[in-house]
């Protein structure tokens, strides 16, 4: 007979850097989780990935306080900004501009991120990869 949830928890912890200090002790402690359990299997899955890259984490949590936890891509604007080399967006999205990607590394972009994404294509992924560009201040060039 299969488990009853009791239900979902996300997080956003930094790849091979899951401690039981705040904000993951807490967020999982106060659900009645086993926050080691947690920590020691995600540093595992993610010790291949650059170190602090932010992970998106989804949690399902059953009845009988066990949990399984799945892994999806960093977001969007982490790409971005490692694209464009930079530290964070523009100070005045819309109107000032922090720095610039090409259609390529839009396209790069999309493509690892289809699989979290709800778009059936690569362009229609792309135009939320552009999106997202020009609402951080980023130009997107040819």
């Amino acid at each position: 007979m299969a488990k009853k949830i009791t239900g979902y928890l996300k997080l956003q912890v930094a790849a091979g850097a899951a401690t039981p200090s705040p904000p993951i002790g807490p967020a999982l402690g106060q659900r009645g989780l086993n926050i080691m359990e947690f920590c020691k299997a995600f540093n595992a899955q993610t010790q291949g990935m650059e170190k602090g890259m932010p992970i998106p984490v989804l949690f399902t949590i059953y009845a009988d306080r066990s949990f399984t936890f799945k892994l999806r891509t960093p977001p969007i604007t982490y790409f971005l900004k490692k694209a464009a080399g930079l530290d964070k967006g523009s100070k005045t999205p819309g109107t000032g501009t922090a720095g610039s990607v090409t259609k390529a590394q839009v396209r790069e972009i999309a493509e690892k991120k289809l699989v979290d994404m709800n778009a059936t294509s690569i362009d229609a992924a792309m135009l939320m990869v552009e999106g997202s560009a020009r609402s951080m201040g980023l130009k997107i060039a040819e």
